[in-house]
């Protein structure tokens, strides 16, 4: 059963609104590339072939202006006087800039931005007095094989002909006829075509996409080493496809084709083994019938590309998932685990009813061979949801580009770490953050020319993205080589926005001084610009860090750079847990973020304008309780107390508890702000016997305890957890005690 062409039709459309991503970013490298090395008439050829694929692919899903526009670039790409034009790559980037915003703007379903200053500039190319039509050096080119449909073949089938021949391939002639009752015939004929490819290279394609007999039947002349049942079987397609014909033009040559694969022969050029022109000039025409997004066309495709006993990675191999769905099994994944929470708690207390049962063996080999299974079968959702980074970090060279010439800086960026795995949430999560991080680099991190030049610097600046695991973290590091940032000048300007008071910036260490650039509103531009200026951006930053549970840390010397070191863990789905009592309520952190467990006593709890420290192993701590304070009597210093010593950005704190639970994987549970409308609480968890246990949110907590400080003498922030009620009595019975 056939989908309805228009239920086909919306599917097509979001498949092709996710490849065309692909296709925006290979023209915004190729024409960075072209920028680097102006005229290289290889690097516009693979423009023009990017350029043709969004043109075929948007046209088949009937977006018509997109389609048209790309067709006009496309035209005057194939001038011989394109490659030599000075401004081909500002307007093959102003073209990628149009064409995100018409494909967001189909995708919203918002009106179509403005496109005649593009068409201007494309017109341009076309005005130019040599502009005429590129053309191929002429070759000798073997005579096609014998058959009677090659009266009307181009230049360019008989070149694709003859390289198949010499490459030892066979020839077979194709006829597919379309199913009567098939209700999209030209998606048919892409779907075909698309079957085909994986076993062989098709050369020719019959008859044009805009004539009748499209709809009733497909021909192609193909190149392959199979036999002609393999190649029968590949076209049957049901609900598709009816008869099909497999005709033997000329058979392979095994000697041929093994000798070309052990030589590595050159590649065949592109217009071997690409369909017609006549095919492509059509492409427009396929809009009304929806079918399939055309594949990219490639820059070279090596003969021996269909020869199946070559390593390499087949389309076949390769599967497009939604990402709701491995979320959904991530989820089950999850409730997986929280049965078998279940079932260990279980049989614990199953062991200790019947401490002789010989069954109890029995019991324990088969819970740990399902925690041995689960636990591989966690690891294997979690590595389908890794991405490498270079997804994120090959949108930057543009960026940087582009903020460079706003600020009149000429900048360099250097990747590395590209290949390390980050979950695709935390990194879709991140990628905001680190444009601000990596604009900020260029506009207030790098220096003008001139003035690197007078401080004996290279003219110009460096600025490097690098990405590497650490334990069960990645690190995201962004780093310039401008002029640093002053810790006084921070100071001056916090003191200027009202943030703080003279007394208060001198007491602030150098570190918690660098933490002022994250404050809302906090901006050392002298003007505010397109690019810098309004101090949204490093806030906006430091909200993305706190909700994925990640840190950021600051490095810089003055006049040598700054590096922002964000530390992310990777996954927010699973995480492993130290659970904890404060006021007979169940709470967890994340067991990465505590350093140490000890006991200590009251005696050891000192207060510090009004701030209570603790003194532990030489070390001195701020001490966040989280419940109520003792009571004040004759017995208060000798309690003992549990201190978590937990890491928060690159500061250590000690964290009161009044008992401690035990370490737990916890499955991660989101809250609605109807259930909670506090940010001390990130999460919660359901563990096997039943309870709901929360998990903090530790930069919140700090943040918390460093707002809420007594101006009165002699008292401490605490009972942060403590429920309204119970916050209304202690507030009353300090009330009293002042009095």
């Amino acid at each position: 059963m056939t989908n309805p062409p228009d239920e086909r039709g919306a599917e097509l459309r979001e498949l092709f609104f996710e490849t065309s991503q692909e296709l925006l970013q290979a023209l915004n490298e190729e024409s960075l590339k072209l920028e680097k090395t102006p005229g290289d008439e290889e690097i516009v050829r693979s423009i023009r072939r990017t350029v043709h694929t969004l043109k075929g692919d948007s046209a088949a899903c009937g977006l018509r202006e997109l389609s048209e526009l790309a067709h006009q670039f496309e035209d005057a790409l194939s001038l011989e006087s394109a490659a030599a034009h000075g401004a081909l790559a500002e307007i093959a980037l102003a073209a990628a800039d149009v064409f995100a915003e018409m494909l967001a703007a189909y995708h919203g379903g918002r009106p179509m931005p403005a496109t005649e200053s593009l068409r201007q500039k494309i017109n341009k190319l076309t005005a130019a007095p040599a502009a005429k039509k590129a053309r191929r050096t002429k070759k000798t080119v073997e005579p096609a094989p014998r058959s009677d449909k090659n009266k009307d073949w181009t230049d360019a089938e008989r070149r694709a002909l003859a390289q198949a021949q010499a490459a030892g391939l066979g020839l077979f002639d194709i006829v597919v006829k379309i199913d009567p009752l098939c209700t999209m015939p030209i998606a048919a004929r892409q779907l075909i075509q698309n079957a085909i490819k994986e076993i062989g290279q098709v050369l020719v394609v019959r008859p044009d996409a805009k004539s009748a007999a499209a709809s009733r039947q497909v021909e192609f002349i193909f190149a392959s080493l199979q036999t002609k049942e393999q190649i029968a079987a590949k076209c049957h397609i049901p609900t598709i496809t009816g008869d099909v014909n497999v005709t033997l033009i000329q058979a392979a040559s095994p000697a041929k084709a093994s000798a070309s694969v052990s030589a590595q022969s050159a590649p065949v050029k592109e217009a071997a083994f690409l369909t017609t022109a006549s095919d492509n000039r059509d492409s427009r025409a396929q809009a009304s019938a929806n079918p399939i997004p055309a594949q990219p066309e490639p820059a070279e495709v090596p003969a021996s590309a269909a020869e199946p006993g070559l390593p390499q990675v087949s389309m076949e191999n390769i599967l497009r998932v939604e990402a709701g769905r491995i979320d959904n099994v991530l989820n089950l994944v999850g409730e997986l685990i929280i049965g078998k929470s279940m079932l260990q708690q279980a049989l614990s207390e199953f062991g200790r009813r019947y401490p002789k049962e010989p069954l109890r063996g029995k019991f324990a080999d088969a819970m740990a061979f399902q925690a041995r299974v689960l636990n591989d079968l966690q690891r294997s959702v979690m590595k389908i949801r890794m991405v490498p980074v270079d997804q994120l970090f090959r949108r930057f060279p543009r960026i940087v580009r582009d903020v460079a010439r706003q600020c009149g800086r000429e900048v360099d960026l250097e990747l590395s770490g590209q290949e390390t795995d980050l979950d695709k949430g935390i990194l879709d999560a991140i990628a905001e953050p680190l444009t601000h991080l990596v604009r900020n680099a260029v506009s207030h991190g790098i220096e003008p020319t001139e003035q690197r030049r007078s401080q004996g610097k290279p003219p110009r600046g460096k600025i490097r993205l690098n990405a590497y695991h650490q334990g069960n973290q990645v690190v995201v590091e962004i780093s310039d080589d401008g002029r640093g940032i002053e810790a006084q000048k921070i100071r001056s300007k916090a003191i200027d926005l009202g943030m703080l008071t003279s007394e208060e910036a001198a007491r602030l260490s150098e570190a918690e001084t660098l933490d002022l650039i994250f404050r809302p509103g906090f901006s050392t531009a002298e003007q505010v610009t397109e690019v810098s200026g309004r101090g949204v951006g490093m806030d906006v930053v430091q909200s993305v860090i706190q909700r994925l549970k990640a840190t950021i840390h600051v490095e810089t010397r003055v006049g040598q750079g700054t590096t922002f070191r964000l530390k992310l863990p990777l996954t927010l789905a699973i995480i492993k847990a130290l659970m904890f009592w404060v006021e007979q309520r169940l709470y967890a952190i994340p067991l990465n973020a505590v350093s140490q467990i000890a006991r200590t006593v009251e005696s050891e709890v000192h207060q510090v304008d009004n701030y209570e420290v603790l003194q532990l192993r030489n070390q001195v701590l701020p001490l966040l309780r989280l419940g109520r304070p003792p009571a004040a009597d004759a017995d208060r210093k000798a309690l003992k107390l549990f201190i978590l010593v937990i890491t928060v950005g690159e500061k250590k704190y000690g964290l009161a508890v009044d008992a401690l639970e035990g370490e737990e994987e916890l499955v991660i549970k989101a809250l609605d702000d109807q259930t909670f409308s506090t940010d001390l609480v990130n999460g919660a968890s359901i563990l096997g016997d039943g309870k709901v246990v929360l998990i903090l949110n530790l930069p919140a907590v700090v943040e918390h305890v460093a707002q809420t400080r007594p101006e009165a003498a002699g008292l401490s922030s605490c009972g942060i957890l403590l429920n309204h009620a119970d916050r209304a009595r202690l507030a009353l019975s300090a009330a009293g005690g002042r009095a």
